[in-house]
């Protein structure tokens, strides 16, 4: 018995070993920049005019734009459930927003599920989330029990930029869905005294942990919650908008501009250290502008933030790698959030649960032209609750609303989706539907109530905000 319980310490000090030793090579650090609501067209290298990004831009002139790149849902918790898995979130039943539910071990990513920070643990990586999380704020499901290292920031689906505005200890305090957003902000598992801007505040932990970090691999999840409502911004910001002159647009352009400012000081910390060449830097949003909401601008794409046209799933999307990726370059194929993890996975040779198969693929040899096929055949969507769907290949799309409106639109050509041409085509409309049926066989119902069902929710679960002292 003992004999084998010292070949057991063995073997796992000899993984160790091989941990350590693998953090030395040559594996890339990876920086996963999220924005939050974000509409398509206010990044300068989608076009904006009236929001400067110099520093988001950055990130697309020193590597590759995604013309067509996609998130896995139209809504904020089920489209970072996919990417933080890459994997799509109706395999396990994320199909909602969820609810802020601090007692609720259920309401989030399941555990049966992995990150993209587990996978990289194990491969030597240390990892930090910062910002929103919205994948559950039971204490199982907190970043730190979810593969991260570090984490800073909020544990709920939304929050005040404003440093007084956050009145309440913690969740033990909250009494309602809304009070999630008035939290103080955690440091690990603390609640702290933050006095900062969130998104300055945000930014600055990110450049921190670069400086911390800078002699091993790490992985850093900086997902701001700007420009999601409520609207707020500092005068430093808010001054270098005068010219606009809608008071929402003002705003949100102020928050998308520290924001930038925020990815600016990330940039420059990484080129300051010398580990601009070989970090993956990913900018994308988790979903459409909800443009009634925030005064966001999706144009030329049709929809918003919720629906399954490309305004509401099609967003900003650019990645530097300089040491794999070249400068200046624009890829046109669809490709999906999932991709991200994907591609750092094949990067370093990372194994994969066989029974958790990722749903993306490697896009490097895409990139370097080494395969000229679409990375993907087909990518789907599916809403659950409002029964909607949706399907793209490379050069087509459909967009189903059951006894409302079936359309089919040529992607490449008709960016606006503004011709439905199911009359003309009906045959790659049905080959569409068939290949979503088979792929909806794949998935299960939804494992939680969402934001929707608040009021249901409550009467199912009287204690939701009764905390044993």
């Amino acid at each position: 018995m003992i004999k084998s319980i010292y070949i057991l310490l063995f073997v796992a000090a000899a993984s160790v070993g091989c941990l350590q030793a693998q953090s030395k090579g040559n594996q890339p650090n990876v920086v996963v920049i999220l924005a939050d609501d974000l509409g398509y067209a206010d990044v300068g290298f989608n076009g904006s005019k009236d929001i400067p990004t110099p520093n988001i831009d950055k990130i697309a002139k020193n590597g590759v734009i995604f013309k067509n790149g996609y998130v896995s849902f139209a809504v904020c918790g089920p489209s970072r459930a996919g990417l933080i898995t890459g994997r799509y979130q109706d395999r396990f039943g994320f199909s909602r927003n969820p609810l802020y539910a601090p007692q609720d071990a259920s309401m989030g990513l399941p555990l049966t599920e992995e990150t993209m920070a587990d996978i990289l643990k194990r491969n030597g990586y240390y990892s930090i989330a910062i910002g929103k999380w919205h994948l559950g704020a039971h204490p199982d499901l907190h970043p730190q029990k979810r593969g991260f290292n570090e984490f800073f920031g909020f544990l709920e689906g939304g929050h005040h930029y404003m440093p007084e505005m956050w009145t309440l200890q913690d969740d033990t305090k909250a009494k309602s869905q809304n009070d999630g957003y008035k939290t103080k902000i955690l440091r690990n598992t603390t609640p702290i005294d933050e006095q900062e801007y969130l998104t300055d505040a945000l930014s600055r932990e990110a450049v921190s942990f670069i400086d911390k970090n800078a002699q091993k691999p790490f992985f850093i999840y900086l997902a701001y919650n700007a420009p999601h409502t409520p609207l707020q911004a500092t005068s430093k910001y808010l001054d270098r908008f005068n010219n606009i002159q809608d008071p929402k647009r003002k705003t949100y352009a102020a928050m998308v501009s520290a924001m930038d400012d925020g990815i600016g000081t990330v940039l420059q910390k990484l080129k300051e250290k010398g580990l601009e060449e070989n970090t993956m830097v990913v900018f994308l949003s988790d979903n459409g502008g909800p443009t009634n909401d925030n005064g966001s601008n999706n144009r030329p794409l049709r929809g918003q933030k919720s629906n399954f046209w490309d305004g509401g799933i099609k967003v900003p999307f650019a990645i530097q790698w300089p040491a794999k990726i070249k400068s200046g370059s624009v890829y046109e194929k669809p490709i999906i959030s999932f991709d991200i993890l994907a591609t750092v996975v094949g990067e370093i040779n990372a194994p994969i649960n066989p029974k958790k198969p990722l749903d993306g693929v490697n896009l490097i040899p895409f990139l370097s032209g080494k395969n000229n096929k679409a990375p993907h055949d087909y990518l789907f969507w599916r809403g659950f609750d409002r029964n909607i769907m949706a399907v793209r290949t490379e050069s087509d799309k459909i967009v189903v609303i059951p006894d409302a409106s079936q359309e089919l639109f040529k992607s490449m050509k008709d960016v606006s989706e503004k011709n439905n041409l199911i009359e003309q085509d009906r045959k790659t409309f049905d080959l569409l539907m068939e290949r979503w049926k088979i792929w909806n066989k794949e998935l299960i119902d939804p494992i939680f109530l969402g934001l929707s069902h608040d009021k249901k929710y409550n009467e199912l679960n009287p204690k939701r905000f009764v905390f044993e002292k």
